[in-house]
C-alpha cells in the first residue's frame, strides 16, 4: 500500500501539517530529566522524542585510547526498537553507527576538549519515538545536555534539515516529506555560522542548495534561541558570564590558567621569603643564645682556674714553710 500523499503542498502554500515552508516544528525541551547522569536533555520535536545523556569529564579505559592532550569525545545513536512504528531489531546497525560517527564530528569543532587530557566525554541519545529528522533533533538535546553538564564549549550547536518536495525547499521535514522527498540536507552549525556537519541524499542545483543553506540557517538560529531560553529558564540569567561589548579580544582559557598557577606560584615564593625570613630570625637568635651560653661556660671555665691556681699556691706555700 502507497501512503505518499498527492501534494505536499496545497494552493495556499500549507504543507500537510499546516505549516509554512520555512516554519520549524514546535519543540519543548527538559533540562536534568536524569539525576544520575552529568547532564541530560529529552527533547520533543513534533512527534520525535529524544533522551539525551552526558557522563564525563572521567577518566577513559582502556588507557590505550586516551590521548595525553585532549578528551575524547563517544557519541552513541540508537533507536529504540519501538520508535516506529515497524519494530526494528535492537542494537546498533550501519545507520545508527554511521549516525553516531558525523555527530561526534559535530561537536568536536565547539567542545574545549584540551581542558581534559587524558579524559572521555560519554554522549548517550535514545530516540524513544521517530518522526524524520532523529539525527538533528539529537544534536539540539546533546548541545544542552553538553551545557547542563558543565562542559566548556565554544558554542552551542544547533541542527535542521531542509528538504526538497514538489519541487520546493521546505524547513524541517516531517516523515511523509522525508520518505518521499526529492532531498534532505540535514545541516548542524554553532551560533556564528559555521558548520559543522553537513550530509546531503537526493539532488539539488546550485541555487536550490545556496537557498538551502539560507533556509537551514535561519531555522538553526530559532533553535539557538530555544536552546538558550531553556537553559536560562534552569540556571537563570544571574548564571551567565558577561562579557563588555568594547572588548573585541578573544580570551584564551589556558593564558588565564597559567596566569592563575604564575599568581599562585608568585603567592607561595612570597610564603617562602616570609617563612626564611622567619627562620632567620630564629637562626639569629638562636646563634645569640648560644654565643651567650659560651661566654657563661668559659666565665665558669676562668673562676674554676683561678681558684685551682689559688690553691696549689697556698700548697706550695704551706710546703716550703715547713721546709724551713
Amino acid at each position: 500500500m502507497n501512503d505518499k500523499p498527492e501534494k505536499f503542498i496545497d494552493e495556499n502554500g500549507l504543507r500537510l501539517d499546516g505549516r509554512q515552508i520555512d516554519e520549524i516544528r514546535p519543540m519543548t525541551i527538559k533540562i536534568g530529566v536524569l539525576s544520575r547522569a552529568d547532564g541530560s536533555c529529552y527533547m520533543e520535536w513534533g512527534n520525535n522524542k529524544i533522551l539525551v545523556a552526558v557522563y564525563g569529564p572521567r577518566e577513559l579505559h582502556p588507557r590505550r585510547l586516551q590521548k595525553s592532550d585532549s578528551a575524547l569525545i563517544r557519541y552513541r545513536y540508537n533507536m529504540a526498537a519501538f520508535s516506529v512504528e515497524d519494530r526494528i531489531r535492537p542494537g546498533p546497525s550501519r545507520r545508527s553507527t554511521e549516525i553516531s560517527k558525523v555527530s561526534r564530528e559535530a561537536f568536536e569543532p565547539v567542545v574545549m576538549t584540551n581542558l581534559y587530557p587524558s579524559a572521555v566525554i560519554d554522549v548517550f541519545a535514545e530516540v524513544l519515538q521517530a518522526d524524520a529528522g532523529t539525527r538533528t533533533a539529537a544534536i539540539n538535546a546533546a548541545s544542552i545536555a553538553l551545557a547542563d553538564a558543565g562542559i566548556p564549549m565554544k558554542s552551542l550547536v544547533a541542527a535542521c534539515a531542509v528538504g526538497k518536495v514538489d519541487g520546493k525547499l521546505v524547513l524541517d521535514l516531517n516523515k511523509p516529506e522525508d520518505n518521499y522527498g526529492q532531498a534532505d540536507l540535514p545541516i548542524a552549525m554553532t551560533q556564528d555560522g559555521e558548520i559543522t556537519l553537513l550530509q546531503m541524499d537526493g539532488n539539488l542545483t546550485q541555487e536550490e542548495f545556496k537557498q538551502a543553506l539560507e533556509m537551514c540557517k535561519k531555522g538553526c538560529l530559532q533553535i539557538l534561541e530555544m536552546q538558550k531560553e531553556a537553559l536560562k529558564g534552569k540556571f537563570g540569567e544571574d548564571a551567565a558570564i558577561e562579557v563588555p561589548e568594547d572588548i573585541d579580544e578573544e580570551i584564551d582559557i589556558e593564558v588565564m590558567v597559567e596566569c592563575d598557577i604564575g599568581e599562585s606560584e608568585d603567592e607561595d615564593l612570597e610564603e617562602a621569603d616570609v617563612s626564611g625570613e622567619s627562620g632567620e630570625d630564629e637562626d639569629s637568635e638562636d646563634t645569640e643564645a648560644e654565643e651567650e651560653d659560651h661566654e657563661v661556660i668559659e666565665e665558669e671555665f676562668v673562676d674554676l682556674v683561678e681558684e685551682e691556681t689559688a690553691d696549689e699556691e697556698e700548697i706550695t706555700e704551706g710546703s716550703e714553710i715547713r721546709e724551713q
